[in-house]
């Protein structure tokens, strides 16, 4: 009897061991876990608003709305994760919100609002615009040196949202100015107090900034308000002083600006503000040069190891393709060709045609591509990417020549960008962008690569688009985007047909570092997505350096 108890207690010993010994290595799966899109009341946001990257969603807030009680009807994540609050509810946005979504691994993503509140102070007299510290609650104004402090006339005060904000005093009573005023405002639960001042100056007229590009400079001046303003240029050297038509002018109260058109490249030019008789100091501004799109008639083609190169050499090619990763299936997604648009005095257009690139039916959508920038290396079925070159001009359009085929989307990917929905048999979709940006290797040019590896841009070269992480994928409202400009094609554009696209810019002070140009046959062709029959024909491209007349 106690042999067969030890017998027992043996085999449960070894049964024990063994249990020991088992260990679990089947890894759990890697799913980015990812904030899709916000719907809601009292706000927008877009597919731009979702920082993938950084894992952070930005609501625009209306005027009105009520930061600290934002109505959210829904979050959208990905599919299966769980998320640590609520994806619907009031949310206060005074302040980040964090969510923390888990499957198998945990992301922490960041929620938060912006919110601009439109405000105003004008004075009888005034000159310039009112400029105010929101932070500290300050806003004052300038007037002549003659203004009597003692009996000041506000015209305008707009402090806090549009009808919903109560004010004490009120706008009648602020008329003493001697010292500053204190205003209190009250919307939703918050109450604020603001100090108002009045500056005196004997600046009647001044020219606050002047940006010069190519063949356009863009004035800003201010001066009293219900007086004749505007602005007088000349060629530096010259005589006669030129005035810009009053019909180019932008005036808001005592400030006014213009774009000044019509310009030569590399040529000094001097500026000066007026108001009534009162002048400003003469400003000088030289013009930048201008400078073409490198190979834009896509007129430069090599081969080299049976790859196929718009440049003179690969190493040479100021434009790269998806070429080097799709020959590997045997595939040309870009080629030249002969058929060039009417009146060309060149030889060659560009042809994109988007197609499987694959063995034996098995593989990926590749999008017919060529963009500025270089092929830079493939793994597996993806390929990894460069965009961007050395570029400091601000052109304010583009301009070239296009044909399209719209085949019907043959091939979905997974991860479409949020708020994006393909289906088989949709018409695909094909797209030309251009974009100026101060972007840096260092911030853009990084790729998580396999063992921990990383590959980094240049720079040259220093956006990297890995399209395994759609976090890369290029962001056309990113920080460090100074001008953007697209057009689509949804149809089939059978003709050649010239086209024109306006660089919007955010800004006309920044100076650019680098330019970004993409022509794709299948606009989601980094998702994988589009018609194995869609083609792109692309030829004589430039790029405009100054306004072009409205039609």
């Amino acid at each position: 009897m106690g042999r067969k108890y030890s017998r027992v207690w043996l085999i449960g010993a070894v049964l024990a061991l063994l249990a020991s010994c088992i260990k679990n290595d089947i890894p759990y799966p890697v799913v980015q876990l990812e904030i899709l899109g916000v719907e809601g009341e009292g706000f927008t946001c877009a597919a731009s608003d979702i920082d993938a990257k950084n894992r952070v969603v930005t609501l625009h807030l209306d005027e009105t709305t009520d930061i600290s009680h934002v109505r959210i009807d829904s979050i959208r994540v990905t599919d299966g994760a769980r998320a640590s609050v609520p994806l619907s509810g009031t949310f206060d946005l005074r302040t980040r919100q964090e969510i923390v979504l888990s499957l198998y691994q945990e992301y922490a993503w960041t929620l938060c609002a912006e919110q601009t509140i439109e405000r105003r102070f004008v004075v009888e007299g005034q000159i310039g615009a009112a400029e105010f510290d929101v932070q500290r609650r300050m806003a004052w104004a300038k007037v002549p040196m003659e203004t009597d402090l003692r009996h000041v006339t506000v015209k305008e005060l707009k402090l806090g949202p549009e009808g919903i904000t109560t004010m004490s005093p009120s706008i009648e009573e602020l008329t003493s100015f001697e010292t500053y005023r204190t205003v209190d405002i009250r919307y939703h639960d918050f109450e604020e107090r603001w100090m108002l001042y009045l500056e005196k100056t004997d600046v009647t007229v001044e020219l606050t900034r002047a940006d010069a590009w190519t063949r356009v400079i863009w004035l800003y001046g201010q001066g009293r308000p219900d007086t004749r303003m505007g602005f007088r240029y000349r060629v530096a050297g010259t005589e006669e002083w030129l005035e810009v038509p009053s019909e180019a002018l932008t005036v808001d109260g005592g400030t006014f600006s213009c774009c000044l058109s019509g310009l030569q490249p590399e040529t000094t030019y001097e500026l000066k503000a007026f108001s009534d008789a009162d002048e400003s100091p003469v400003t000088e501004r030289t013009t930048d040069a201008e400078e073409p799109l490198t190979n834009g008639g896509f007129e430069e083609w090599c081969t080299e190891s049976g790859i196929i190169y718009p440049g003179l050499t690969r190493d040479g090619a100021y434009w790269g393709t998806g070429n080097t990763g799709a020959a590997v299936a045997g595939v040309v997604l870009t080629d030249k060709t002969e058929e060039v648009r009417p009146g060309s005095s060149g030889r060659y257009a560009a042809r994109l045609e988007s197609q499987l690139a694959g063995i034996a039916g098995i593989g990926k959508l590749a999008a017919g591509n060529l963009f500025i920038g270089r092929y830079v290396a493939t793994r597996g079925t993806n390929g990894i990417v460069g965009f961007g070159r050395p570029f400091t001009k601000r052109p304010v359009a583009l301009r070239g020549w296009v044909k399209y085929t719209c085949g019907q989307v043959t091939d979905v990917g997974q991860d479409l960008p949020a708020g994006v929905t393909v289906t088989k048999g949709d018409p695909d979709c094909g797209i030309i962008y251009v974009a100026v940006g101060t972007w840096t290797k260092e911030k853009y040019g990084v790729c998580e690569q396999e063992e921990g590896e990383k590959l980094v841009g240049t720079d040259e070269v220093p956006i990297c688009i890995d399209t395994r992480d759609r976090t890369t994928v290029f962001n056309p409202n990113g920080p460090d985007v100074v001008a953007y400009g697209e057009l689509t094609f949804d149809r089939t554009v059978g003709e050649w047909q010239e086209f024109v696209i306006p660089l919007k810019y955010t800004t006309t002070e920044v100076v650019p570092t680098h330019i970004v140009l993409v022509c794709s046959a299948s606009r989601y062709g980094d998702y994988y997505t589009g018609s194995r029959e869609s083609k792109m024909w692309v030829d004589d491209f430039e790029l405009i350096y100054d306004v072009l007349p409205e039609e």
